[in-house]
């Protein structure tokens, strides 16, 4: 045995023996199992679903190998929310999921250890899911949209639109626990822009049509909507009662698209995007406490002039101007 005596040939040959088994014997890498507890239901969430995977893929998160997401959808009964979470508790979930007031209040009451991730919702702190934004200091952390300020600049828009409307319906869900903030700012606003501000509620699509008579009833001349999933969700049947009634209307992107009259809105799939990094952290150790909650900052204005014109509207320059985007 040239080069190599008997003695090293069999040490060596003893060594390599005694790594195969530790190799073979190697064991996989843990499956990280993520819980998402959605509010409405998964076609109506579809865009902002396909966003969160794709974030958690791009961070190396692929499911079916080192990844499961077990969904549990409230179909907008809000009521429904805490049986879900505890479902989901029960997985032994690394991380929790959610989305609005109602899903973070919900997650945030079913456990106050589990790890929980708030793709978007409306002010965690007036909410009071966090301690602080830079440091939340419990197990929820996210990403934050103050739905607020958003309704209220909705009104701003609305009135900029039609500058003779003196009475303003403002559309919410009895279900969302940000209700109270935002009727709360909005009327500040209405005062400032000297118009009437009159809430209506809607907690289910199948209170739409009392609603809208009832605003028909009480001459509203013009409708903002509140930053809320069951509402977003069902754009199209808001967007058909408000062009039935001819209310000139301010609310979020899917709503103008369907024929609102105006939107100003966040990307909510780039917020789900964005949430797989909180994600992420946490499944490789980092504490939700330590992770400083992410203020949504881009917001985009979108007129629909189809719209404006089915309304004999004639919208200003500068407000178009100032749009994002405008559908002809």
């Amino acid at each position: 045995m040239s080069g190599m005596g008997r003695r090293e040939f069999v040490a060596l040959l003893g060594g390599a023996a005694a790594a195969w088994p530790s190799a073979t014997r190697a064991q996989p890498a843990k499956v990280a199992r993520i819980g998402f507890l959605g509010l409405v239901s998964s076609s109506s969430h579809a865009s902002r679903v396909a966003a969160f995977r794709a974030g958690l893929r791009d961070l190396g998160w692929i499911e079916g190998r080192n990844l499961v997401i077990e969904f549990r959808w409230a179909e907008g009964n809000y009521d429904r929310l805490p049986v879900l979470a505890e479902e989901l508790l029960r997985l032994n979930i690394d991380v929790l999921v959610t989305h609005g007031a109602a899903g973070a209040l919900a997650a945030k009451k079913s456990s106050s250890t589990i790890p929980i991730v708030i793709t978007a919702v409306g002010d965690m702190l007036a909410l009071g899911l966090v301690s602080s934004l830079s440091r939340p200091g419990g197990n929820v952390t996210g990403l934050s949209l103050f739905a607020a300020e958003l309704t209220a600049k909705r009104l701003e828009l609305i009135k900029e639109a039609v500058p003779s409307v003196t009475r303003v319906a403002i559309l919410l869900n009895p279900g969302n626990a940000s209700t109270q903030f935002v009727l709360s700012e909005t009327e500040t606003t209405a005062k400032a822009a000297g118009v009437e501000l009159l809430a209506f509620e809607a907690r289910q699509p199948t209170d739409f049509a009392r609603v809208f008579a009832d605003m028909s009833d009480q001459q509203v001349g013009a409708l903002v909507i509140h930053e809320d999933t069951m509402l977003n969700a069902n754009a199209n049947a808001l967007a058909i009662f408000g062009a039935v009634r001819r209310i000139p209307s301010s609310g979020f992107p899917e709503f103008v698209r369907a024929g609102g009259l105006l939107a100003y809105g966040i990307n909510f799939p780039d917020t789900d995007y964005r949430a797989a990094s909180f994600v992420d952290k946490i499944l490789k150790g980092a504490k939700a406490a330590d992770l400083p909650v992410e203020r949504s900052t881009k917001f985009n204005l979108t007129i629909n002039l189809q719209t404006a014109r089915a309304l004999g509207l004639d919208l200003s320059s500068t407000l178009l101007a100032r749009a994002d985007e405008v559908i002809e």
